[in-house]
């Protein structure tokens, strides 16, 4: 790891002082400008460090009021994971779909405490103010739009999608850009355009259980890498199963992993690219999370340090704007044509009313200040949620602390059956989604995905604690 940066140091002091008693629950903070003269550093990075602390539950900001000492974020954290993994490497065939289906099904139900669930409340987003664009789209739709542009989706909302690319820096031109029904379709059609059944895909370990689901459907074998549960893929291991499988695509999530939460740094990002750049492999950029950032900017994504065209970037509004509405799409640079080829010849198009009010939505409807309550919502979850992890689950416990996202990847004692941990709190009500339906070869027998992405109450309170309680026995 590096050297600690500016606002991390100034974070670190502060929390000292609330640990030592100094600062006390309910003091309040000294301003942002008072801060930044004091220890000389910008307004920027006193945001940022006081962002950090709010993640970790020490603090919470009051509307036009400052920054005060919560005291709620004492009660520690799990120690955090930070081992990579160990795949057992070469190409493997796949037959997970029907674990991943049955627990997954299971799990679907308003009655069980949601931590397995794969999405965040749909609580947290503005449905209300979506609609009012969706109302307004459908009384105003020209006749001629539910066929202009069908399959590659509505310019407009492919407009707002570039210029979204353009604000980050990143040259991605409207006639790149597909509308898809949701990230899934955009990344299975990605997949259709680079491969042919037989081939082998590099993976991530752990990976995503529907990256392997989509795998197993084609025909294609999976290449699980080594990755780290901070930092993302090992770059070395990676450029060793290229030279050792020749696979033919590469399927990743270099922001905010699922199940790791990982983030890959932006020098890894673009060595990545290089990397694969002199393979000429192509790489599937799965990024449905990038939005969901504690920090102070939006994490690039590998797309940001393409020059060739090898990256298809995919994402989504269902993660952090839409759920339901089922708006994704793929930047998917010279395969552009291949991706709506394939559209053409599955799903022809994408709903126009959904697309045409996302546009409006993107145009005028203040994107931008719901992703900053997002996100503080989120990062404020996830420091009571660790905490409670801490608290609960049994000595031995290890938990990664994402900055961003709404996963947690809890590591328990060896001896944890995360299989049998999920069957008995499913009993309970309480869903978890357990480690082995992320890997191909049913690893991670002691882990599980906890979502932080919905309120914390009462009932979520009592859930962690029989939570840990079946993860003690179990251990």
């Amino acid at each position: 790891m590096g050297a600690m940066k500016r606002y991390e140091a100034l974070a670190a002091d502060i929390e000292a002082s609330i640990r030592n008693g100094t600062l006390k629950t309910g003091d309040r903070l000294p301003s942002v400008r008072l801060t930044g003269e004091s220890r000389g550093v910008s307004a920027s990075t006193v945001f940022q460090a006081y962002y950090l602390l709010e993640a970790r539950g020490l603090v919470r900001a009051r509307d036009r009021s400052g920054y005060y000492v919560t005291g709620g974020g004492l009660r520690d954290a799990p120690p955090e994971s930070t081992h990579t993994s160990r795949p057992a490497g070469g190409p493997l065939s796949l037959d997970v779909s029907g674990q991943v289906f049955d627990i997954l099904e299971a799990s679907m139900s308003r009655k069980v405490v949601p931590f397995g669930s794969a999405f965040p409340s749909p609580l947290l987003f503005p449905l209300a103010r979506l609609g009012q664009f969706m109302a307004a789209s459908a009384k105003s739709l020209d006749p001629w739009s539910t066929v202009d542009d069908l399959t590659p989706g509505s310019a407009a909302l492919r407009r707002q999608i570039a210029l979204r690319y353009l604000a980050e820096g990143i040259q991605s031109p409207a006639e790149e850009i597909v509308v898809t029904n949701g990230a899934l379709e955009a990344l299975n059609l990605c997949l259709a355009a680079v491969t042919r059944p037989g081939d082998a895909v590099i993976v991530e370990s752990p990976t995503f259980y529907a990256a392997l689901q989509a795998l197993e459907r084609r025909g294609l074998r999976a290449i699980e890498v080594p990755t780290h549960p901070g930092e993302g893929i090992d770059l070395g291991a990676l450029e060793a199963a290229i030279a050792a499988h020749k696979p033919t695509a590469c399927w990743l999530m270099t922001t905010f992993q699922n199940p790791l939460g990982s983030l890959m740094p932006d020098a890894k990002k673009k060595a990545l690219v290089e990397l694969l750049a002199r393979h000429r492999l192509p790489l599937i950029e799965d990024d449905v999370y990038a939005e969901l950032y504690f920090g102070e900017r939006r994490p690039a994504p590998a797309k940001a340090f393409d020059t060739q065209g090898l990256v298809l970037h995919c994402s989504s509004f269902s993660k952090c704007l839409a759920p339901g509405y089922r708006i994704g799409w793929a930047s998917a640079g010279r395969f552009a044509h291949q991706v709506a080829r394939e559209k053409l010849t599955t799903t022809l198009a994408t709903s126009v009313p959904s697309q045409l009010a996302l546009a409006g939505y993107l145009e005028k409807g203040g994107l931008d200040k719901h992703l900053r309550k997002l996100r503080q919502t989120l990062a404020l979850q996830q420091a009571t949620f660790a905490q409670a992890v801490g608290h609960y689950f049994p000595a031995g416990t290890r938990a990664t602390r994402p900055l961003g996202g709404y996963f947690l990847w809890v590591e328990l004692p060896a001896r944890a059956n995360a299989l049998e941990i999920h069957r008995k709190a499913l009993e309970r009500g309480i869903s978890v989604a357990p480690g082995p339906i992320f890997s191909a070869t049913r690893a991670f027998t002691h882990c599980l995905r906890l979502n932080y992405g919905h309120p914390w109450d009462s009932l979520s309170e009592q859930a962690m604690q029989t939570l840990g309680r079946l993860a003690g026995e179990a251990s």
